[in-house]
């Protein structure tokens, strides 16, 4: 497994490796100065500039007044390295990342200063539950089982992605477009769930089942990829949209929702339940929809094909298992 560090250099070489062989050393990886440095045109050095939002009385006046005086919103956020969701930058202190750069813009709506805290996934929970923090914005998917204990307010979708060879043609959208193609996903993961259901759906229909293919690395998925060993990589699509963006070798032939056929998962702020928040978060999600910023934080993050036009609040979310 990667650590937080190397993750996002190690998709920054895959860019660059191919480019300072056929260009001389001019890669697509460049110091642009000032703390920032490009890659694929996605900036992964300290100095973000970041969106920033400005604060709507109207919206902010729905915080509670315990929250209000404080004067501070306090975030959790997973300590993993995942691009662009969140990852460390080029000076390996500085947290950066679409999930950041969202709950920066509730902040700033809400007329809040954000003190974001990087803690282990099951530690997200424990801190909303012992209300160490006030949201959380960390990729979290709304689901039936979670609604139990958390409030949510809806910012993104949750869609996986079918990654192939830049210049494929071929394109997914059904289980019939994967028989007999050799595919690589994650083990234990809700997309090689799916990827199996397709197969044997395949298989009762009289087609081709798929080949699956694991391997223990990104990086090796990727040179898999490369070299023919698979004809596509099914992975979340931020990562994939990511890869796309930075390496310039791949493109994104087919997503679908992270519920599969069931349902279309959806990723949200979280709150614990009854905290009073949810209706201030989703207020200002769709303020911030609504004039422009939000889409500009998921543009610069190759995220697009994942914004919403409105914030839900518990809506369906993935059922139980």
């Amino acid at each position: 497994m990667l650590s937080r560090r190397t993750l996002a250099a190690s998709l920054a070489a895959l860019a660059a490796a191919p480019l300072l062989a056929a260009c001389g050393g001019d890669s697509d990886a460049a110091d642009t100065g000032a703390g920032t440095k490009k890659v694929g045109g996605i900036n992964i050095g300290p100095d973000q500039h970041r969106i920033r939002g400005k604060k709507v009385a109207k919206i902010a006046a729905l915080v509670p007044k315990a929250v209000r005086e404080r004067g501070t919103l306090r975030l959790g956020g997973s300590a993993d390295a995942s691009p662009p969701l969140g990852f460390f930058a080029t000076d390996d202190r500085t947290r950066i990342g679409s999930e950041l750069d969202i709950a920066t813009l509730v902040a700033d709506t809400l007329g809040l200063k954000p003190r974001q805290e990087q803690v282990s996934w099951e530690n997200l929970f424990v801190g909303l539950d012992s209300g160490k923090f006030d949201a959380v914005f960390s990729n979290v998917t709304v689901t039936e089982e979670r609604k139990e204990k958390y409030d949510f307010a809806t910012y993104r979708l949750d869609n996986l992605a079918f990654e192939a060879k830049k210049g494929t043609t071929w394109r997914v959208e059904e289980p019939a477009d994967v028989a007999g193609r050799t595919i690589a996903v994650s083990s234990g993961t809700n997309q090689e769930k799916i990827l199996v259901d397709w197969s044997k759906q395949n298989e009762k229909a009289g087609r081709a089942p798929v080949t699956i293919k694991y391997f223990q690395k990104d990086t090796d998925y990727y040179l898999a990829l490369q070299s023919g060993r698979i004809d596509a990589y099914l992975g979340p699509n931020p990562s994939a949209a990511y890869h796309v963006a930075s390496a310039g070798q791949s493109r994104i032939i087919g997503t679908l929702s992270g519920g599969g056929s069931l349902v279309q998962g959806k990723i949200a702020a979280t709150t614990k339940k009854g905290s009073g928040l949810v209706d201030a978060y989703a207020a200002a999600l769709d303020h911030v929809i609504a004039d422009g910023s939000y889409g500009r934080v998921l543009k610069r993050w190759g995220l697009s094909s994942e914004a919403v036009r409105k914030s839900e609040i518990n809506p369906a979310g993935l059922p139980k298992p």
